[in-house]
């Protein structure tokens, strides 16, 4: 069977490298390897989801759901200091990096947890929960992370989403407005969309 990034182990060959990258109009340190997603940049879908993001009107938590080495919670845990950030993934050696990353950048309000989706969170809840689901998995994992992800938000928290069109962002966008009070479109991007759902009557049943 072929590794992928969202492999729990990795089997290839450790190479690190390092380099620095501008997000939120702050330059970044990041070290990354061989088996983690985009490992030679911040990918253009999860820079244009951390460029759109916007804080929450509630209080609460952030989870970045499938963190890899952790461009999307390091730059809210930096952009936020009285939020705290989790950072959540099952391959290994994304988590690694993600701890080191931030000790590089100074992020001292982040957790970083070993998670298969929301095994690790059960009975916790958080304001926003961003994420760029590991597409490759399929769509029935990706469409298992926003169902989970509408259980897991606190009333009135969001869910975002970064999405391609040919790699289904319209059939998760159908999913997303069955479940949420509001679902927006937050940006439209080189064929990247930016979801912003939003659950607003607690009671509501996936």
């Amino acid at each position: 069977m072929a590794e992928h990034y969202y492999s729990k182990n990795p089997g290839s060959k450790s190479a690190q490298k390092h380099w620095t990258f501008h997000l939120r109009g702050r330059k970044l340190s990041f070290s990354t390897d061989q088996g983690v997603f985009s490992k030679d940049e911040v990918d253009f879908g999860s820079r244009t989801l951390i460029e759109s993001f916007e804080e929450p009107s509630i209080q609460g938590e952030f989870l970045d759901l499938g963190c890899g080495y952790g461009p999307i919670g390091l730059s809210l845990a930096l952009d936020y200091p009285e939020r705290k950030v989790v950072m959540a993934d099952v391959n290994d050696r994304a988590l690694e990096l993600a701890k080191k990353n931030a000790e590089q950048n100074n992020a001292t309000n982040v957790e970083v947890l070993e998670s298969d989706q929301f095994q690790a969170f059960e009975g916790r809840k958080f304001a926003s929960i961003l994420t760029n689901p590991p597409i490759r998995a399929g769509k029935e994992v990706v469409h298992s992370m926003l169902k989970q992800s509408f259980e897991a938000l606190l009333p009135h928290g969001e869910l975002w989403v970064v999405i391609q069109k040919k790699q289904g962002a319209p059939s998760a966008q159908s999913l997303l407005e069955e479940m949420f009070d509001e679902v927006e479109i937050v940006k439209r991007s080189k064929g990247y969309y930016i979801f912003k759902a939003k659950k607003i009557d607690s009671d509501l049943q996936v």
